[in-house]
């Protein structure tokens, strides 16, 4: 039976109490959708950067970003697999959290399937490891150094059967959501499950329990940034043992770096949503404007492109014309949208 060894500092503690302070004050704020949805995109974008750019990818943010815009770029074609596979990895997280359905081996499975999609061999993506697995540092003119032996391949199916028992168990015990994200994150590292994609597997799996146990920030973090502005830091704190068996000993040191980086990251969340959030009073927003999942849709791609037709919210929502009118005069009459233009050459802009 997997049972984490560790314990909870004073200092882990009162991070801990910081971050639920914070996360009142985030998800109370009131800023304007397009406003939340920007910081939503460029959460995303950076995610992606980061989790990708530490396993070796050499995408910029630039790059990134027009492919979360679905456009073309000049680049090799296994550092683009990484980044839309990443990408489309998050985009089932969402969905499963929408869903509302439990973490189990088919949805772990499935992240790491989307992660290596068109990057590993079809037998090994989404598979576990058939074989052993070994870490090694490679330094210039220095001879290679191992610094952590993978469990036995004929061992892990039955240590992630473990580790997601006691995932549920994590959730009736009411365990920290932020504890149990960053020892979901150390867990599957450490079981390292499949021959390539374990570090992207664990970061987004991370990410998902926090979204999943009502951690999720307004979807506005990217703790990946974290991770990697700091990539020395962040090596040496999940190196916790050369093996399995040592890396479960007692995990206190990683919890305590991850706890930091969370706090440090939310910092950072509150800090924008302050300076939007004190706009919006400025501009006399005195509640928070609730949109569909529909509306948002199209906000979002007002935001990214300026401006929006009928036919264009038809393609975005897969609708009939009829309802993609409608979509945009609740719009337009809650004054997010303005319409710009007469009869068929009619599009709409955001009412600033």
């Amino acid at each position: 039976m997997f049972s984490p060894k560790y314990q909870l500092t004073d200092k882990m503690l009162s991070d801990l109490t910081a971050i639920a302070e914070a996360k009142g004050i985030i998800d109370r704020a009131k800023i304007l959708p397009q406003q939340e949805l920007r910081l939503r995109r460029q959460a995303i974008i950076r995610m992606t950067h980061h989790s990708t750019e530490i396993e070796g990818n050499q995408l910029n943010m630039g790059q990134v970003e027009a492919l979360f815009a679905k456009k073309k770029i000049d680049a090799p074609n296994r550092d683009i697999y990484e980044v839309q596979n990443y990408l489309n990895a998050l985009k089932y997280i969402e969905g499963v959290v929408a869903d509302k359905k439990p973490i189990t081996e088919k949805v772990i499975l499935k992240i790491h399937k989307l992660v290596t999609d068109k990057t590993l061999a079809p037998a090994f993506s989404g598979h576990y490891r058939p074989g052993p697995i070994y870490i090694v540092k490679r330094r210039l003119g220095m001879p290679q150094e191992t610094v952590y032996t993978g469990p036995d391949a004929k061992d892990v199916p039955k240590l992630m059967t473990d580790f997601i028992a006691w995932l549920k168990r994590s959730d009736e015990e009411q365990i920290n959501p932020v504890i149990v994200a960053a020892i979901t994150h150390l867990e599957v590292a450490t079981i390292h499950p499949f021959n390539d994609g374990n570090g992207r597997t664990a970061r987004a799996l991370a990410t998902l329990v926090l979204y999943e146990r009502g951690y999720d920030f307004r979807r506005l973090f990217a703790l990946e940034d974290f991770y990697n502005t700091g990539r020395e830091s962040y090596y040496e704190a999940i190196n916790v043992g050369k093996n399995y068996n040592e890396r479960r000993t007692d995990i206190s040191s990683w919890l305590g770096y991850f706890v930091i980086g969370f706090k440090q990251e939310i910092d950072l969340v509150k800090q924008k949503i302050f300076a939007l959030s004190a706009h919006a009073k400025y501009g006399n927003i005195s509640s928070q404007i609730y949109l569909t999942p529909e509306q948002l849709k199209i906000v979002d791609f007002l935001d990214q492109v300026g401006r929006i037709s009928v036919k264009d919210v038809v393609d975005v929502l897969s609708c009939p014309r009829r309802t993609a009118q409608l979509h945009l005069q609740k719009l337009k009459k809650i004054k997010m949208i303005k319409a710009t233009g007469k009869g068929k050459s009619t599009s709409y802009i955001a009412n600033r």
